[in-house]
């Protein structure tokens, strides 16, 4: 492995490796502290596909984010959002709108 992309395809390999190792951490949970889910991957990633003139359709990018279909996903590991969570993810909405 030589080429920059080659580094940032492998640490993105290991970005979903670890997302997946810890299936428990929530979306809102990564958005309330880092700005950024799972979803947010998903999307990054069909825009880069699309970039790249490859058709990728939401469904494909989250299953590839997930590393499995979304509803699956959300059916066995999302949780109900708390109102600490929900009103920790409102405040930092508001603050992004500056």
């Amino acid at each position: 492995m030589n080429s920059t992309t080659e580094i940032e395809a492998a640490v993105f390999r290991r970005l979903l490796q670890h997302l997946d190792d810890n299936k428990e951490v929530q979306n809102i949970e990564l958005m309330n502290l880092a700005g950024f889910c799972r979803n947010c991957l998903s999307k990054w990633y069909r825009a880069a596909a699309l970039d790249a003139g490859v058709e990728v359709t939401d469904a494909e990018a989250r299953e590839r984010v997930y590393g499995m279909p979304y509803g699956e996903w959300k059916e066995k590991y999302q949780r109900e959002a708390t109102a600490e969570q929900n009103a920790a993810f409102e405040a930092q909405v508001e603050r992004s709108k500056g």
